[in-house]
C-alpha cells in the first residue's frame, strides 16, 4: 500500500490551521454598524422571516449556505475512521463549493452512527442551510439517511458518494454511446461494486435508457440463485440467471461500471467485451484494471478512472458544485431525478462544444494534452469555467420545470 505521507510530504503543512475561515460580507465599521449588524436592527429581518419563512432567504446567508455533513463511518478509501478524523475530507469539500461554485459551505462532522439519531440530528439544524450535501456516510444507512431526510425536509439533499459519481459517469456514458454509435436502450452494463455509489450509478443508467444490467457484490453476481440475504436496494438488479466470473459477465458486454476495489479484473476479463467497450474503472487510488493493460489488450476501450493522471476523470468535482448551484438559483425543495438527469446531460453537451481557443491553451496548461472531443475527452475538465454557469442553469431550470423551485424562472 502506498505510503501517503512520504508521498505527499506537503500534505501537512498544507492543511495546518484548517482549510477554511469565515468572513463578513457587510460593513462594520461604526455604532450605526453594529446597531444594523446586531441589535437593535437585526430585530427587522427577523420578524420579516417570521411572517414568511422563505425570506430567510433574502436577509440571510442560507440561500447561497451548504451544510456538509458526515458522520465518518467511509471516508474516501479510509473506512471508517470516525467523525474527527473525517473532518479535513469535509473542510476539502467546503473548499470546492466556494472555488469552482461560489458557494459557501459548513462542514458538520456529527459523532454518531445510529442512522435514526443521525437523521434527527440534522434535520434539528436544517433551518440554517439552502441545501445540505451528505458525504461519506456508510451503506446501506447512507439510502435511510438520504431518503428519510428528503422525505421530512424541504430543501436540496443528496449523499454525493452515491449521486455525484453517478451523474459524472452518466454523462461518460451518454458520450461513450456516441462515439461507439450505440443505442443508450442496447448497452450491456456490468457494475462491480454494490454499495451506494455503485447502486446510485445503476438506477441512472437505467433513467438514461439501458435495461441489460448485472450487478456484482464482494460475494458474486446478484441472481435470483443467491442463497444468501440480499438487501432490498440489490434485488432491484437481480438477474434470473446463474454467473459465476467476471468474464462470464463482460463477455458481450457494453459497458464496465467499476465501483469496487483494485485490480480486481484480469486481461482475460475483458477479452469478449463487445466493440468500442467503455470501461469506467473508478476505484482510487488503484483501479479495477490498470489503464496500461486495458490500452494493450482493448486498444478499441473508451476509458474512465476516477484518477486525475488519466483522461476521462469521473471526480465529483464536476457535479456536486453545479449541482446545488443551480438547485440553490432555483431555490429548490429538493434534488430530483429530472435535475441530476440534466446535469448529466448538460456535462455530456459540454463536453461535445467546440473549446475557445483560449481555454484550450489554458486547459493545455493544465492537463498537458489537448482537448478535442473523442475517446479521451468524453467527461470535461473539472477547470473548465464553463461549468459553472452551463451545469448550474440547467439543473436549475429542470427544478423549475419539474415543479421543486420556489422560483418561476432565472429572472426572479
Amino acid at each position: 500500500m502506498e505510503d501517503l505521507k512520504q508521498t505527499y510530504p506537503e500534505s501537512l503543512p498544507y492543511h495546518r490551521g484548517g482549510k477554511i475561515e469565515v468572513t463578513p460580507r457587510t460593513r462594520l465599521d461604526d455604532e450605526h454598524d453594529l446597531s444594523l449588524a446586531y441589535s437593535p436592527g437585526v430585530a427587522v429581518p427577523c420578524k420579516e422571516i417570521q411572517r414568511d419563512p422563505n425570506m430567510a432567504y433574502d436577509y440571510t446567508a442560507k440561500g447561497n449556505l451548504v451544510a456538509v455533513i458526515s458522520n465518518g463511518t467511509a471516508i474516501l478509501g479510509l473506512g471508517d475512521i470516525g467523525a474527527l478524523a473525517g473532518k479535513p475530507v469535509m473542510e476539502g469539500k467546503a473548499v470546492l463549493f466556494k472555488k469552482f461554485a461560489d458557494i459557501n459551505a459548513f462542514d458538520i462532522e456529527v459523532d454518531e452512527k445510529n442512522p435514526e439519531k443521525f437523521v434527527d440530528i440534522v434535520r434539528a439544524i436544517a433551518p440554517s442551510f439552502g441545501g445540505i450535501n451528505l458525504e461519506d456516510i456508510k451503506s446501506p444507512e447512507c439510502f435511510y439517511v438520504e431518503s428519510k431526510l428528503k422525505e421530512i425536509l424541504n430543501i436540496p439533499i443528496m449523499h454525493d458518494d452515491q449521486h455525484g459519481t453517478a451523474i459524472i459517469s452518466a454523462s461518460g456514458i451518454i458520450n461513450g454511446a456516441k462515439i461507439a454509435n450505440k443505442p443508450i436502450e442496447s448497452l450491456k452494463v456490468v457494475v462491480l461494486g454494490a454499495g451506494g455509489a455503485a447502486i446510485a450509478c445503476a438506477k441512472i443508467a437505467q433513467s438514461l435508457g439501458v435495461k441489460n444490467i448485472i450487478m456484482f457484490d464482494s460475494k458474486g453476481a446478484i441472481t435470483t440463485h443467491r442463497k444468501d440475504n440480499i438487501n432490498h436496494f440489490k434485488k432491484d438488479f437481480m438477474v434470473d440467471y446463474e454467473i459465476n466470473s467476471y468474464k462470464e459477465a463482460l463477455d458481450g458486454a457494453d459497458v464496465i461500471l467499476g465501483l469496487s476495489r483494485a485490480d480486481i479484473l484480469e486481461a482475460k476479463d475483458i477479452e469478449g467485451m463487445n466493440e468500442n467497450p467503455m470501461i469506467f474503472v473508478m476505484s482510487n487510488p488503484i483501479p479495477e484494471i490498470d489503464p496500461k493493460i486495458v490500452h494493450e489488450v482493448r486498444p478499441d476501450a473508451i476509458i474512465a478512472t476516477g484518477r486525475s493522471d488519466y483522461p476521462n476523470q469521473i471526480n465529483n468535482v464536476l457535479g456536486f458544485p453545479y449541482i446545488f448551484k443551480g438547485a440553490l438559483k432555483a431555490r429548490a425543495k429538493c434534488i430530483n431525478e429530472e435535475m441530476k438527469l440534466a446535469a448529466a446531460n448538460a456535462l455530456a453537451e459540454l463536453a461535445r462544444k467546440e473549446i475557445p481557443k483560449d481555454l484550450q491553451i489554458e486547459l493545455q496548461r493544465i492537463h498537458g494534452r489537448k482537448f478535442e472531443f473523442g475517446k479521451e475527452y468524453i467527461i470535461p475538465s473539472p477547470f473548465d469555467p464553463r461549468l459553472k454557469d452551463f451545469i448550474s442553469n440547467a439543473v436549475a431550470l429542470a427544478a423549475i420545470k419539474s415543479g421543486v423551485a420556489r422560483v418561476k424562472s432565472l429572472e426572479d
